[in-house]
């Protein structure tokens, strides 16, 4: 059975985008996002065993940019 989040669970045009303008995106695209978390290239986090549908990982270079595609999980 495949595991499926509700609401956008992925955000490709803010690719290149300032964390705070991908951040609020995120929050208003997806209400059922309560977990925005901005992530600094080269940060180590734990891995999930599942996914974690109220999380998003904005992951970015030190200027703010945004270096991952945002995505749910």
């Amino acid at each position: 059975m495949a595991f499926e989040c509700r609401g956008k669970t992925s955000w490709p045009e803010l690719l290149g985008v300032e964390k705070e303008v991908a951040k609020e995106t995120v929050e208003r695209e997806n209400p059922y996002v309560t977990d925005v978390e901005i992530v600094l290239e080269g940060t180590i986090v734990p891995a999930d065993l599942v996914p974690v549908c109220t999380r998003v990982r904005i992951w970015v270079e030190e200027s703010g940019i945004v270096t991952r595609v945002p995505a749910v999980g």
